[in-house]
């Protein structure tokens, strides 16, 4: 049995970090463990995409702290923190259109392994088996040989899942994984990264913003408003939680489960 068991894959405590007079991130803390998805919501300005780009390396704290199993994730750029297993998707697929699906996750192994990246050609040949297997994962294997660019949206995403796995990650994180899609190929990508996550123990966290998305999704809720983490829990306890609903509906409306069928 792991000694790490009962301890977090990911650790934030006290995360700062401020643009001009105004606090982003307001001592924000909060863990996350191996299996879970914990998705990130606010309204707009909550400090939500603040917060990811923390975690991602895009931007660097003014104070606190980001471990992941202990060891500190502050100042590593992007690409440091793809060799340590953190691995991204991004709201606006990042494929490259010109080469083939299979070649796209090629080219992903290829980073992984610390490959440089040109020539292009190298691409072809290197791993072709293991990405098959993981488009095989994700449900694209019969589409290996198409052109990127041709992809339908949706399996675009499925796509840019194939090449986020390809570092074989421990902390998955994902920026509005579902934006532009239509509702039942939103719960099909979802699954399909709870699948991946059960399978492999990675962690996963997203922003999104459809609640019934996160409401049949997430594991856990951590909820943003004007910098500061108000509510954290499951989503049945943050559908509940009178000071959530009030500030997404200003008190009015409650989080309802959509009706099925609805967007």
């Amino acid at each position: 049995m792991s000694t790490h068991h009962n301890s977090a894959l990911l650790s934030v405590q006290h995360l700062h970090k401020a643009f001009g007079g105004n606090q982003a991130v307001n001592d924000v803390s909060f863990s996350l463990q191996a299996g879970e998805l914990l998705a990130l919501i606010g309204p707009n300005g909550a400090g939500k995409s603040t917060m990811f780009n923390l975690v991602n390396g895009q931007l660097v704290p003014d104070s606190g702290s980001i471990t992941l199993e202990g060891v500190s994730l502050v100042g590593r750029k992007p690409h440091a923190l793809w060799h340590m297993g953190v691995s991204r998707t991004f709201q606006t697929a990042q494929t490259f259109g010109s080469l083939t699906v299979v070649e796209n996750v090629q080219m992903a192994l290829l980073s992984a392994d610390g490959q440089s990246l040109s020539p292009w050609r190298r691409a072809t040949h290197y791993r072709h088996a293991d990405a098959l297997q993981l488009l095989a994962q994700v449900q694209l294997d019969t589409q290996a040989h198409r052109a990127g660019n041709a992809l339908a949206y949706g399996d675009v995403k499925r796509l840019e899942l194939a090449m986020a796995l390809a570092n074989e990650p421990r902390l998955l994180l994902m920026d509005e994984p579902t934006a532009g899609m239509a509702p039942d190929e939103r719960h099909a990508l979802m699954q399909l990264t709870r699948d991946l996550v059960t399978q492999r123990g990675v962690a996963v966290l997203f922003t999104e913003h459809s609640m019934d998305v996160v409401f049949e999704h997430a594991d856990r809720v951590l909820v943003m408003a004007r910098g500061a983490l108000i509510a954290q829990g499951t989503p049945a306890q943050m559908q509940a939680d009178p000071h959530v609903q009030a500030v997404y509906f200003g008190g009015g409306k409650t989080f309802g489960a959509p009706a099925s069928g609805t967007p």
